[in-house]
């Protein structure tokens, strides 16, 4: 791209800008943003606990109970890039506040189920706007703080979220489905959806950074089904296994669709996805991140959620509070992360940090027994884990989404959101069968119908995939270390004025 195209492209992004939002309107923002991410975050997860409910009350099958998680994450991920170009496209008001209506009324659709088809379906359309949500969601951060150290300070608040959302989610489902009902855990997305939607209608006003494009039709297919094949392809590793056909068949199929929608993007005219957005190399280390981050994390959420109820006696509500120490720490680092370390050090020092801090946490939490206890063999490095994280996550999405033009803002978003999507699918595929293989290469030669053999083998499963976690966090730390440059990151010479919101 000329200097003179960027220039040019500047001077109408500053002429068609409207004027800036006040200090007070934007902090009022950020709230009612944070309420719609921790809405869809916190779907991710709530539903895990209140499963076994469901399935007693709806009469679904072990083999069908699985797609009411997957349902959700094959839809999000495969429709966010779409998602992300319709804010831009249409502006960021009305996608947020459509995708803020439309997933409230599907919850309540899914809160009503009186089956599996209607729960599932349910589930699936959640996913769907969700995709539609988040990414504007994400956008509006980005085009209404343009201050450096507001920004810092919004998105600190935005990364706590997205990272410590699951662990959040975990607890309110426990709450919901012992209290009420399982129920519950969908139908508290209707109280959290009328505040963003009221807050929205009041406080956001609608700009189109990218009115003049037009909808990639071609690329909006060839990504939706990669995406879908790639994420059906990890989810059926959980249930078949890697040599089955529907699960090496639909990842090499998912991997041609993106390769072919990569090739599409640099020949379409209007692209649904600007390859400068993807080139950019400190962009490129945030992005690979926020996906490490996401097929790590699974580890923490997933099989600890087991050990504590199942090993230790966790009631659902027990096990949700067990996390708030790591959730704790991880809010307070990502404040520190963002507003103080990241200007001063820059992300290669800090998110080395951060990815190496997690990975010793995971390291050391390898050291559970049947016969441990939480206080010491888990809270430390819990606490440990979260103050990691609190350096990667918040850094990370602040600088994968900075320095973006103004109407790539929603796509930009969106490909995060789709980093850490496709990083949950891949750590819950690859961590679900490196620990099942642990446990039945523990028992091979055992007495498989001991007790205290069967418990010692899960106890296997879980140390095998917290050490396989603790590997993708130190495989983090040493891509930041080789793809993030040294010192603070400025913001790119090609990013267009951000528009305020």
């Amino acid at each position: 791209m000329s200097q003179k195209t960027l220039t040019d492209g500047a001077v109408a992004g500053a002429v068609a800008a409207p004027p800036a939002t006040p200090p007070a309107r934007r902090w009022w923002i950020l709230a009612i943003v944070a309420v719609a991410q921790l809405m869809v975050v916190l779907d991710a997860t709530i539903v895990n606990i209140a499963l076994p409910s469901a399935q007693a009350d709806l009469g679904f099958s072990d083999g069908n109970r699985q797609w009411i998680v997957t349902a959700y994450a094959l839809a999000f991920a495969s429709l966010l890039l779409l998602g992300g170009r319709i804010a831009d496209l249409f502006g960021r008001k009305p996608a947020f506040l459509v995708g803020v209506v439309g997933f409230a009324a599907v919850s309540a659709l899914g809160g009503a189920a009186n089956g599996f088809a209607m729960l599932v379906t349910a589930r699936a359309l959640q996913g769907a706007f969700g995709a539609l949500l988040a990414p504007a969601a994400l956008s509006l951060l980005n085009t209404t703080f343009t201050d450096a150290r507001e920004r810092a300070r919004a998105f600190s608040v935005y990364g706590a979220i997205a990272g410590a959302g699951g662990a959040v989610g975990l607890l309110l489902g426990g709450v919901l489905t012992d209290a009420l009902d399982w129920r519950w855990t969908l139908y508290v997305n209707v109280a959290i959806a009328v505040v963003a939607f009221i807050g929205g209608s009041m406080l956001l006003t609608n700009h189109r950074d990218a009115a003049n494009s037009k909808l990639d039709v071609p690329g909006t297919i060839l990504v939706a089904t990669g995406l879908f094949a790639v994420v059906y392809g990890f989810s059926n590793a959980e249930t078949h296994d890697w040599g089955s056909p529907l699960t090496w068949g639909f990842l090499v199929a998912g991997g041609l669709l993106l390769a072919a929608f990569a090739w599409w993007q640099t020949r379409a005219a209007h692209p649904l996805l600007p390859l400068r957005i993807l080139l950019d190399r400190g962009r490129a280390a945030s992005f690979v991140s926020v996906l490490i981050t996401g097929a790590g994390m699974f580890g923490v959420f997933l099989f600890l959620t087991y050990y504590l109820q199942l090993n230790l006696g966790f009631s659902p509500t027990k096990t949700g509070v067990a996390f708030l120490p790591m959730v704790g720490a991880l809010m307070v680092t990502a404040q520190l992360g963002t507003t103080v370390l990241l200007p001063r050090f820059g992300p290669k020092a800090v998110i080395s940090l951060g990815f190496a801090i997690a990975a010793v946490g995971m390291a050391w939490l390898t050291g559970i027994g049947i016969g441990s206890d939480y206080a010491t063999t888990v809270l430390p490095q819990l606490i440990m884990t979260g103050v990691g994280l609190g350096l990667v996550m918040p850094p990370a999405m602040q600088l994968a989404t900075g320095g973006v033009a103004a109407e790539d803002a929603g796509v930009a978003s969106a490909t995060v959101n789709a980093m850490q999507q496709v990083g949950g699918s891949i750590g819950t595929a690859l961590l679900n069968t490196l620990a099942a293989s642990a446990a039945t290469d523990y028992l091979a030669g055992r007495d498989a119908t001991s007790k205290a053999v069967q418990a010692q083998a899960t106890i296997e499963s879980y140390t095998t995939a917290f050490w396989w976690s603790a590997g993708l966090f130190a495989v983090g730390a040493l891509i930041a270390l080789f793809l993030f440059r040294r010192g603070a990151q400025q913001q790119n010479a090609d990013a267009a004025p951000v528009v305020h919101m």
